[in-house]
């Protein structure tokens, strides 16, 4: 098996993956030595008409819902293309900050569509891999012959459009999805040409079973997360505290003392810095040995050998009452009703449960469905989410599968999504939203015409006998 990078980026109409959608969709597969295979991929993608943007994303990005309707595929029509040409044997998916936000916006369409939300990464010898944290590490380790950028109050960063800038890298436009594709196969080329060894030792360590060997070691490592300090170049020592969660485990930032930790911790103070972080084996995480340290490395973290081992010995004896002090992040359980209108909030439960296999047989066979095969297929799903996305997945993107009654059903769904909560309602802070803009003198008059669109938008899609 061949394996081929593929460099890809989203533009999306909000920020909130589970109610947000892709708008354009860019990509690029090149070999690993980052040349390039065949020519790009660039794809707007319709907006549905239960879908209102945010307005401040389309104002960045200046791709209006309209534009999307005229020239853009359907989510459907995407994604036969993607699972034809571009998600084949092989491919690892690249992008940058893509683990936290891209991925997510992928994993959500791909429900929402009736597809399963995570194959498309490690089915057929699939993976993916997030080159922020590469940039991080090797910003913070190995810095040399990669000039690095400072925002414009002096802070360090590492944002993609800086990192091109300084180095006088093609990126000719920020937030275009397409762009942003050269410039992070750009920054790839960068990395690879002065710190060949990191490079690839990062890419190897996208296999979260590799993730596991090193942490299952027991022994410190040097872990790269942007959920550190810009001080220390994002970069800390840190030591597993175990557990038996085969997906993560908790980690201890050793640059703080744990018996000190323990005496001044505050459960009710929210701004005190907390030293336990949960690390994803499988979200590529920039972890290595402490043997990557070289002097300046060590001046990096803030930190002596000494002080590792010191502190390492007292994580050991403090473990459990470490901890005691870490609460990890928890989502209410919620219960799933098909009563009446499809549910409403079936969009957002995409991690409610994997898709059992026999439902996915199902899944699989309404993709090659004819119109009139699809019209009376329903079939009896173990999933309880599953027959409402049906429903929503023929509405949205094969409308005419719908009977007469269904499409009543549906545009009383969409007029109660959008209208429901009258001053509250997504419509209403959607127009207030697009009010508050239109007061800001600094607007040129290409975002004026994107606010005006945007308006007629919203009220081309709410049913007209609503107000």
């Amino acid at each position: 098996m061949k394996e081929t990078f593929y460099f890809y980026d989203l533009e999306t109409s909000g920020l909130n993956p589970r109610s947000q959608r892709i708008m354009q969709f860019a990509g690029q597969r090149t070999t690993l030595d980052m040349k390039p295979i065949g020519d790009p991929d660039d794809y707007l993608i319709q907006l549905t008409n239960d879908i209102l943007p945010d307005p401040d994303a389309i104002l960045v990005t200046g791709i209006t819902p309209q534009r999307t309707r005229a020239e853009g595929y359907s989510e459907k029509e995407f994604l036969d293309i993607f699972y034809e040409s571009i998600a084949i044997e092989g491919t690892i998916f690249v992008g940058y900050n893509s683990i936290r936000f891209d991925d997510e916006f992928m994993r959500t369409l791909l429900y929402r569509n009736l597809y399963d939300p995570y194959e498309w990464q490690w089915q057929d010898g699939k993976s993916k891999w997030d080159l922020l944290d590469v940039v991080r590490m090797t910003r913070a380790l190995r810095p040399e012959g990669i000039v690095w950028p400072f925002a414009s109050n002096g802070a360090k960063a590492n944002k993609l459009e800086l990192i091109t800038a300084v180095n006088n890298l093609e990126h000719t436009h920020a937030h275009n999805a397409m762009s942003d594709v050269i410039a992070s196969i750009e920054v790839a080329k960068l990395i690879y040409k002065n710190q060949p060894k990191l490079f690839t030792y990062l890419l190897e360590m996208r296999d979260k079973n590799k993730v596991k060997a090193l942490i299952g070691s027991k022994a410190p490592f040097v872990y790269t997360s942007g959920r550190y300090s810009s001080d220390y170049e994002k970069t800390a020592i840190v030591v597993s505290l175990g557990g038996s969660d085969p997906a993560s485990c908790p980690v201890y930032d050793l640059r703080i003392d744990p018996e000190e930790w323990i005496s001044t911790y505050n459960p009710d103070d929210k701004e005190q810095y907390h030293p336990i972080k949960l690390l994803k084996y499988n979200h590529c995480p920039a972890v290595a040995p402490l043997g990557v340290l070289g002097d300046d490395g060590w001046e990096t973290v803030g930190l002596t050998p000494e002080d590792v081992e010191s502190r390492y010995i007292e994580v050991q004896r403090l473990q459990e009452q470490l901890l005691r002090t870490y609460v990890p992040r928890t989502y209410p359980a919620q219960t799933v009703s098909l009563v009446g209108l499809p549910l409403d909030d079936v969009d957002q439960r995409i991690y409610d449960g994997f898709i059992p296999a026999k439902d996915k047989k199902h899944l699989a066979r309404v993709h090659t469905m004819t119109l009139d095969e699809l019209i009376d297929y329903k079939p009896e799903f173990d999933d309880p989410r599953l027959s409402s996305l049906l429903f929503l997945y023929k509405a949205r993107q094969v409308p005419g599968s719908l009977l007469s009654e269904d499409r009543e059903i549906y545009e009383q769904y969409v007029a109660k999504k959008l209208l429901d909560g009258g001053d509250q309602s997504q419509y209403a802070q959607f127009m207030n939203r697009l009010n508050e803009l239109a007061k800001l003198d600094y607007l040129d008059a290409d975002k004026r015409f994107i606010l005006e669109e945007l308006a007629l938008y919203a009220q081309s899609i709410v049913p007209l006998d609503s107000f």
